[in-house]
Protein backbone atom coordinates (compact mmCIF):
# COMPACT_ATOMS: atom_id res chain seq x y z
CA UNK A 1 0.00 0.00 0.00
CA UNK A 2 1.35 3.40 -1.02
CA UNK A 3 2.86 5.54 1.71
CA UNK A 4 5.05 8.58 2.10
CA UNK A 5 8.72 7.85 2.90
CA UNK A 6 9.43 6.48 6.37
CA UNK A 7 13.21 6.34 6.36
CA UNK A 8 13.83 8.11 9.69
CA UNK A 9 10.89 7.32 12.00
CA UNK A 10 11.25 9.48 15.12
CA UNK A 11 9.79 8.35 18.46
CA UNK A 12 8.76 10.97 21.01
CA UNK A 13 6.92 10.69 24.35
CA UNK A 14 3.46 12.19 23.85
CA UNK A 15 3.40 13.88 27.27
CA UNK A 16 6.57 15.89 26.54
CA UNK A 17 4.97 18.72 24.56
CA UNK A 18 8.24 20.58 23.90
CA UNK A 19 9.80 17.45 22.40
CA UNK A 20 6.68 16.76 20.33
CA UNK A 21 6.83 20.28 18.86
CA UNK A 22 10.50 19.73 17.98
CA UNK A 23 9.64 16.40 16.36
CA UNK A 24 6.97 18.06 14.21
CA UNK A 25 9.54 20.59 12.98
CA UNK A 26 12.32 18.03 12.49
CA UNK A 27 13.67 16.51 9.27
CA UNK A 28 12.28 13.08 10.12
CA UNK A 29 10.06 11.45 7.49
CA UNK A 30 7.70 10.06 10.12
CA UNK A 31 6.96 10.62 13.80
CA UNK A 32 5.20 8.49 16.34
CA UNK A 33 3.97 9.97 19.58
CA UNK A 34 4.29 7.33 22.26
CA UNK A 35 1.54 6.56 24.77
CA UNK A 36 3.09 3.25 25.82
CA UNK A 37 6.56 2.47 27.19
CA UNK A 38 7.86 6.06 27.23
CA UNK A 39 4.98 7.25 29.43
CA UNK A 40 4.60 6.35 33.14
CA UNK A 41 1.14 5.09 34.20
CA UNK A 42 0.42 8.29 36.11
CA UNK A 43 0.88 10.34 32.92
CA UNK A 44 -1.13 8.18 30.48
CA UNK A 45 -4.27 10.36 30.45
CA UNK A 46 -2.26 13.57 30.07
CA UNK A 47 -0.18 11.99 27.28
CA UNK A 48 -3.35 11.14 25.36
CA UNK A 49 -4.65 14.69 25.78
CA UNK A 50 -1.35 16.06 24.50
CA UNK A 51 -1.33 13.69 21.51
CA UNK A 52 -4.84 14.86 20.54
CA UNK A 53 -3.83 18.50 20.98
CA UNK A 54 -0.64 18.07 18.97
CA UNK A 55 -2.43 16.32 16.12
CA UNK A 56 -4.96 19.15 16.00
CA UNK A 57 -2.68 22.16 16.39
CA UNK A 58 0.87 21.49 15.16
CA UNK A 59 2.09 21.81 11.58
CA UNK A 60 3.36 18.36 10.66
CA UNK A 61 4.21 19.21 7.06
CA UNK A 62 4.28 16.11 4.87
CA UNK A 63 5.31 13.73 7.66
CA UNK A 64 3.60 10.45 8.33
CA UNK A 65 2.17 10.99 11.82
CA UNK A 66 1.28 8.07 14.06
CA UNK A 67 0.58 7.33 17.72
CA UNK A 68 1.78 4.24 19.54
CA UNK A 69 -1.18 3.20 21.64
CA UNK A 70 -1.04 0.82 24.58
CA UNK A 71 -1.20 -2.95 24.16
CA UNK A 72 -4.38 -4.80 23.28
CA UNK A 73 -4.94 -5.97 26.86
CA UNK A 74 -4.34 -2.52 28.38
CA UNK A 75 -7.04 -0.68 30.33
CA UNK A 76 -6.12 2.48 28.42
CA UNK A 77 -6.69 1.32 24.85
CA UNK A 78 -10.46 1.85 24.60
CA UNK A 79 -10.14 5.50 25.64
CA UNK A 80 -7.25 6.00 23.23
CA UNK A 81 -9.23 4.62 20.30
CA UNK A 82 -12.21 6.87 21.05
CA UNK A 83 -10.01 9.97 21.34
CA UNK A 84 -7.84 9.37 18.27
CA UNK A 85 -10.00 7.68 15.64
CA UNK A 86 -11.60 10.75 14.06
CA UNK A 87 -8.54 13.04 13.99
CA UNK A 88 -7.85 13.74 10.29
CA UNK A 89 -4.08 14.32 10.72
CA UNK A 90 -3.56 10.89 12.28
CA UNK A 91 -2.22 8.52 9.62
CA UNK A 92 -1.90 5.38 11.71
CA UNK A 93 -1.68 3.87 15.16
CA UNK A 94 1.20 1.62 16.12
CA UNK A 95 0.02 -1.45 18.01
CA UNK A 96 2.70 -2.70 20.44
CA UNK A 97 3.21 -6.31 21.47
CA UNK A 98 1.32 -7.50 18.37
CA UNK A 99 0.93 -11.24 18.76
CA UNK A 100 -2.58 -12.42 17.82
CA UNK A 101 -4.55 -11.63 14.68
CA UNK A 102 -7.82 -11.48 16.62
CA UNK A 103 -6.55 -8.57 18.70
CA UNK A 104 -5.50 -6.64 15.59
CA UNK A 105 -8.82 -7.20 13.83
CA UNK A 106 -10.67 -6.03 16.95
CA UNK A 107 -8.61 -2.82 17.15
CA UNK A 108 -9.12 -2.11 13.44
CA UNK A 109 -12.86 -2.62 13.76
CA UNK A 110 -13.06 -0.42 16.85
CA UNK A 111 -11.20 2.39 15.09
CA UNK A 112 -13.61 2.26 12.16
CA UNK A 113 -16.66 2.11 14.41
CA UNK A 114 -15.42 5.12 16.40
CA UNK A 115 -15.09 7.27 13.25
CA UNK A 116 -17.54 5.96 10.62
CA UNK A 117 -17.46 9.22 8.63
CA UNK A 118 -13.68 9.44 8.37
CA UNK A 119 -12.53 9.79 4.73
CA UNK A 120 -10.02 6.95 5.03
CA UNK A 121 -9.65 4.55 7.97
CA UNK A 122 -6.78 4.92 10.41
CA UNK A 123 -4.06 2.50 9.34
CA UNK A 124 -2.42 0.02 11.68
CA UNK A 125 1.32 -0.48 12.05
CA UNK A 126 2.22 -3.58 14.04
CA UNK A 127 5.15 -3.68 16.43
CA UNK A 128 6.59 -7.20 16.43
CA UNK A 129 8.54 -7.43 19.66
CA UNK A 130 8.01 -10.89 21.15
CA UNK A 131 8.82 -14.44 20.16
CA UNK A 132 5.10 -15.17 19.70
CA UNK A 133 4.68 -12.08 17.53
CA UNK A 134 7.49 -13.19 15.25
CA UNK A 135 6.11 -16.74 15.01
CA UNK A 136 2.76 -15.27 13.95
CA UNK A 137 4.09 -12.44 11.77
CA UNK A 138 2.69 -13.81 8.48
CA UNK A 139 -0.81 -14.14 9.93
CA UNK A 140 -0.57 -10.70 11.52
CA UNK A 141 0.58 -9.09 8.27
CA UNK A 142 -2.41 -10.50 6.38
CA UNK A 143 -5.10 -10.24 9.04
CA UNK A 144 -6.76 -6.94 8.04
CA UNK A 145 -6.68 -4.46 5.17
CA UNK A 146 -5.87 -1.65 7.63
CA UNK A 147 -2.41 -3.11 8.33
CA UNK A 148 0.15 -0.92 6.56
CA UNK A 149 3.53 -1.64 8.18
CA UNK A 150 5.51 -3.95 10.42
CA UNK A 151 8.03 -2.61 12.95
CA UNK A 152 10.66 -4.69 14.77
CA UNK A 153 10.82 -3.94 18.50
CA UNK A 154 14.45 -4.82 19.07
CA UNK A 155 14.64 -4.20 22.83
CA UNK A 156 11.58 -6.15 23.88
CA UNK A 157 12.33 -8.86 21.33
CA UNK A 158 15.79 -9.41 22.82
CA UNK A 159 14.20 -9.63 26.27
CA UNK A 160 11.51 -11.99 24.95
CA UNK A 161 14.04 -14.56 23.76
CA UNK A 162 16.27 -14.16 26.84
CA UNK A 163 19.24 -12.52 25.12
CA UNK A 164 21.96 -11.49 27.56
CA UNK A 165 22.20 -7.85 26.63
CA UNK A 166 21.00 -4.54 28.05
CA UNK A 167 21.81 -2.48 24.95
CA UNK A 168 18.96 -1.64 22.57
CA UNK A 169 19.52 -2.90 19.02
CA UNK A 170 23.05 -4.24 19.58
CA UNK A 171 24.06 -7.90 19.61
CA UNK A 172 25.50 -9.24 22.89
CA UNK A 173 29.30 -9.36 22.94
CA UNK A 174 29.22 -13.07 23.75
CA UNK A 175 27.20 -14.00 20.67
CA UNK A 176 30.09 -15.25 18.56
CA UNK A 177 31.10 -18.19 16.42
CA UNK A 178 34.28 -19.73 17.82
CA UNK A 179 36.55 -21.59 15.45
CA UNK A 180 38.44 -24.83 16.06
CA UNK A 181 41.84 -25.37 17.61
CA UNK A 182 43.31 -25.52 14.10
CA UNK A 183 42.12 -21.95 13.52
CA UNK A 184 43.54 -20.81 16.81
CA UNK A 185 40.03 -20.48 18.26
CA UNK A 186 39.49 -17.32 16.25
CA UNK A 187 36.00 -15.94 16.79
CA UNK A 188 33.63 -13.88 14.67
CA UNK A 189 30.72 -11.79 16.01
CA UNK A 190 27.20 -12.84 15.01
CA UNK A 191 24.13 -10.66 14.53
CA UNK A 192 21.31 -11.39 16.96
CA UNK A 193 18.83 -9.48 14.80
CA UNK A 194 19.62 -10.91 11.36
CA UNK A 195 16.93 -13.60 11.59
CA UNK A 196 14.07 -11.52 13.08
CA UNK A 197 14.84 -8.67 10.67
CA UNK A 198 14.70 -10.94 7.62
CA UNK A 199 11.66 -12.79 8.95
CA UNK A 200 9.75 -9.54 9.39
CA UNK A 201 10.96 -8.13 6.07
CA UNK A 202 9.81 -11.17 4.11
CA UNK A 203 6.36 -11.01 5.72
CA UNK A 204 6.08 -7.32 4.95
CA UNK A 205 7.05 -7.76 1.31
CA UNK A 206 4.78 -10.77 0.87
CA UNK A 207 1.76 -8.68 1.85
CA UNK A 208 2.73 -5.28 0.44
CA UNK A 209 3.58 -3.59 3.74
CA UNK A 210 6.31 -1.20 4.82
CA UNK A 211 9.08 -2.66 7.01
CA UNK A 212 10.61 -0.52 9.75
CA UNK A 213 13.65 -1.62 11.78
CA UNK A 214 13.90 -0.88 15.49
CA UNK A 215 16.12 1.83 16.98
CA UNK A 216 19.77 1.98 17.87
CA UNK A 217 19.82 2.84 21.55
CA UNK A 218 23.27 4.50 21.42
CA UNK A 219 21.81 7.76 20.13
CA UNK A 220 24.96 9.79 20.75
CA UNK A 221 27.09 7.40 18.70
CA UNK A 222 26.74 8.67 15.13
CA UNK A 223 28.90 5.89 13.69
CA UNK A 224 26.90 3.10 15.31
CA UNK A 225 23.63 4.85 14.41
CA UNK A 226 24.55 5.14 10.74
CA UNK A 227 26.01 1.63 10.55
CA UNK A 228 22.82 0.11 11.99
CA UNK A 229 20.74 2.10 9.51
CA UNK A 230 22.98 1.04 6.62
CA UNK A 231 22.37 -2.60 7.53
CA UNK A 232 18.60 -2.12 7.50
CA UNK A 233 18.74 -0.15 4.24
CA UNK A 234 20.95 -2.75 2.56
CA UNK A 235 18.52 -5.52 3.54
CA UNK A 236 15.62 -3.64 1.96
CA UNK A 237 13.86 -2.05 4.92
CA UNK A 238 11.87 1.12 4.27
CA UNK A 239 13.10 2.88 7.37
CA UNK A 240 14.35 2.73 10.92
CA UNK A 241 13.06 4.06 14.20
CA UNK A 242 15.19 6.74 15.84
CA UNK A 243 14.90 7.88 19.44
CA UNK A 244 16.75 11.20 19.28
CA UNK A 245 16.89 14.04 16.72
CA UNK A 246 20.67 13.57 16.42
CA UNK A 247 19.98 10.21 14.75
CA UNK A 248 17.78 11.63 11.98
CA UNK A 249 20.47 12.88 9.61
CA UNK A 250 22.76 9.80 9.70
CA UNK A 251 19.71 7.56 9.28
CA UNK A 252 18.38 9.52 6.31
CA UNK A 253 21.86 9.42 4.78
CA UNK A 254 22.04 5.65 5.18
CA UNK A 255 18.76 5.14 3.30
CA UNK A 256 19.77 7.37 0.37
CA UNK A 257 21.71 5.64 -2.42
CA UNK A 258 25.15 7.09 -3.15
CA UNK A 259 25.90 8.82 -6.43
CA UNK A 260 27.95 5.78 -7.45
CA UNK A 261 25.02 3.43 -6.75
CA UNK A 262 22.64 5.65 -8.72
CA UNK A 263 25.05 5.93 -11.65
CA UNK A 264 25.51 2.16 -11.80
CA UNK A 265 21.76 1.55 -11.54
CA UNK A 266 21.14 3.91 -14.47
CA UNK A 267 23.83 2.15 -16.52
CA UNK A 268 22.12 -1.19 -15.92
CA UNK A 269 18.72 0.14 -17.02
CA UNK A 270 20.22 1.79 -20.11
CA UNK A 271 22.17 -1.34 -21.07
CA UNK A 272 19.06 -3.47 -20.79
CA UNK A 273 17.01 -1.01 -22.84
CA UNK A 274 19.65 -1.23 -25.59
CA UNK A 275 19.57 -5.04 -25.36
CA UNK A 276 15.78 -5.05 -25.68
CA UNK A 277 16.00 -2.89 -28.80
CA UNK A 278 18.16 -5.64 -30.32
CA UNK A 279 15.73 -8.39 -29.27
CA UNK A 280 17.85 -9.66 -26.37
CA UNK A 281 16.72 -10.49 -22.82
CA UNK A 282 20.17 -10.31 -21.22
CA UNK A 283 23.39 -8.40 -21.77
CA UNK A 284 26.93 -8.29 -20.41
CA UNK A 285 27.99 -5.18 -18.51
CA UNK A 286 31.40 -4.82 -16.83
CA UNK A 287 32.01 -8.53 -17.23
CA UNK A 288 28.73 -9.55 -15.58
CA UNK A 289 25.50 -10.81 -17.09
CA UNK A 290 22.45 -8.69 -16.33
CA UNK A 291 18.82 -9.50 -16.99
CA UNK A 292 15.40 -8.28 -15.88
CA UNK A 293 16.03 -9.15 -12.22
CA UNK A 294 19.00 -6.77 -12.24
CA UNK A 295 16.81 -4.11 -13.82
CA UNK A 296 14.15 -4.47 -11.12
CA UNK A 297 16.80 -4.07 -8.42
CA UNK A 298 18.33 -1.11 -10.24
CA UNK A 299 14.99 0.64 -10.60
CA UNK A 300 14.36 0.34 -6.87
CA UNK A 301 17.69 2.05 -6.21
CA UNK A 302 16.78 4.85 -8.65
CA UNK A 303 13.38 5.25 -6.97
CA UNK A 304 15.02 5.53 -3.55
CA UNK A 305 17.23 8.32 -4.84
CA UNK A 306 14.44 10.37 -6.36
Amino acid sequence: MAQRPTRAYLAVPAHRSRLVAKAAASAADAVFMDLEDAVPPSEKSFALEEAVRSLSSLDWGTKRVTVRINAADSRFIAQEIRALAALPRLDAVIVPKAERAGDIVAIADQLRAAAPDRASPVALELLIETALGLVNVDTLAACHDSVAALHLGVGDFAASIGARSSDIGVSPDGYRHVGSAQSGYASAPLDLFAYPMMRLLVAARAFGLHAIDGPCGAFRDATLTESAAQKAAAMGFDGKQVIHPDQIEPTLRAFMPSEQELAQARRIVEAMEQAEAQGQGAVTLDGKMIDYANVRMARRIIALGS
